[in-house]
């Protein structure tokens, strides 16, 4: 192992106040990389999954459901600044129905839960350094919100980006704050215990975690999971969907030939000359949502016996240092994905749910399908697709690809989808008021920034 870029790194982690146990589990990835590890799953050897249990196919008992429910915290993960979609604060600030955002519509998802079940059913995010202060701000502002005993967030890590040529601390001081990156959601389980959250939790008497991403305002508080992971006796499980032509860039669980053992490979991990196989919904029929449940016992004793060095599969990502400047130094950034924890626990298991448990926000086209009235919101917080398929945008990232361009474009809201099958917009076009789309529709490239008059009826 390289002395010298080890210890630099780990003084660094140190200088900043990385706690410990994030020290300790970078170092473990160090030496990984150090010694060549891709982090890439092959797919001779791997076996698909293919026949996992069905949701509405299990029998659970309404007061079971309750009862787990209650033993239930909601964690998110709360991190990201949406900078895919030119923003700059937490991604979860972003309004997505009547000016409330994804914070708001989480925190009446879980206010709803509990009126409806009784249950105590605590939020908590995991947050970064950057989300942190906006998101409590926001979150603080829900009366009644925060469970008594508890935080209503931890901080995930941090970790220094290193250098390619020589796995050096990379230095960067135009901004210094480009030297460090996280070490991607995987780090939950290390901030967890290194917070003191998860001890916290388990002596307020929560057995059950329910995770999720906070862009995804599909995974609702549900006592049905709930008593099913409990009734399973499972320490850990993953709620999978159907995959479609539409979903080939999401991971996937796969089992593991060499012991039979089922682990997660997301598209990172696969080699470049193998992604026919990995984004074929045929060979491997269901994705991975990253809506997890973990049994909080059964992890902190993985924890505790394993120094926090959990062991997940590496992920090493090659990037520059400047993501907005090809020129500058290149790095690896090493990280784990939280999924991949399936593989760490004895008798861990997956779950097939609905479709209406996976509404991930990753792009503007995703924002105005939400947006529109193709979706209402549920009694129970949710968002639910009020037709039979939702319509497929594709908006010119040109012009639509960051917020403030999207805003500008879209005044007066979304237009009408209920009656769209597809938009496919080209070019620069404003939309006017009480637009409706019907049918597959398409905006062609004009050459000159156009705009789509109120009323109109655009129609495929």
């Amino acid at each position: 192992m390289s002395e010298t870029g080890l210890a630099q790194a780990q003084e660094k982690m140190r200088a900043a106040g990385v706690d410990q146990a994030a020290i300790d589990v970078f170092s473990h990835y160090y030496g990984e990389l150090e010694a060549g590890a891709t982090g890439l799953i092959r797919e001779d050897t791997i076996e698909p999954l293919l026949e996992p249990d069905r949701l509405d196919a299990v029998d659970v008992d309404d007061e079971a459901g309750r009862e787990a429910l209650a033993k239930t915290a909601i964690i998110k993960l709360n991190g990201g600044l949406g900078t895919s979609m030119g923003m700059d604060r937490a991604k979860s600030l972003l309004p997505v129905r009547d000016g409330k955002s994804f914070l708001d519509l989480i925190a009446s998802q879980v206010r709803l839960a509990r009126a409806a079940t009784g249950a105590r059913l605590p939020l908590v995010l995991m947050n970064s350094f950057r989300t942190q202060s906006d998101s409590l701000r926001s979150l603080g502002a829900t009366p009644g919100i925060q469970v008594d005993g508890l935080p209503l967030d931890f901080l995930q890590n941090r970790e220094p980006k290193l250098r390619v040529d020589d796995l050096t601390p990379v230095e960067w001081p135009a901004d210094p704050s480009l030297e460090w990156c996280p070490p991607g959601h995987g780090d939950i389980y290390t901030a967890l215990l290194s917070s003191g959250v998860l001890e916290q939790l388990l002596d307020e008497g929560f057995r059950y975690a329910s995770a999720s991403n906070s862009d995804n305002l599909g995974a609702v508080p549900s006592a049905r999971i709930a008593g099913w992971f409990a009734q399973s006796g499972a320490p850990y499980a993953a709620e999978l969907c159907r995959r479609t032509a539409a979903d080939r860039k999401g991971g996937h669980l796969a089992i593991r030939k060499a012991d039979g053992q089922l682990i997660l490979r997301d598209t990172a991990q696969t080699a470049p000359e193998e992604m026919d196989f990995f984004t074929d919904e045929h060979r491997h029929p269901y994705f991975h949502t990253n809506n997890l449940w973990w049994d909080l016992e059964a992890l902190h004793r993985a924890l505790t016996e394993r120094g926090a060095v959990l062991g997940l599969p590496l992920i090493r990502n090659r990037k520059t240092v400047d993501p907005t400047d090809p020129t500058s130094p290149e790095v690896y950034q090493v990280e784990s994905a939280m999924g991949a924890a399936i593989e760490v626990f004895d008798g861990a298991t997956a779950i097939v749910v609905g479709r209406d448990r996976f509404l991930p926000v990753k792009t503007t086209n995703d924002l105005l399908t939400l947006r529109s009235d193709a979706y209402r919101l549920a009694d129970d917080g949710a968002l639910r697709l009020d037709v039979d398929a939702a319509p497929l945008v594709d908006l010119d990232p040109a012009y639509f690809k960051t917020m403030e361009a999207f805003d500008a474009r879209f005044p007066h809201g979304a237009p009408s989808l209920k009656d769209a099958t597809s938009l496919t917009v080209r070019g620069d076009w404003t939309f006017g008021a009480d637009v409706v789309v019907r049918g597959a529709a398409t905006l062609a490239d004009a050459g000159e920034p156009s705009r789509v008059a109120d009323g109109t009826v655009l129609e495929g």
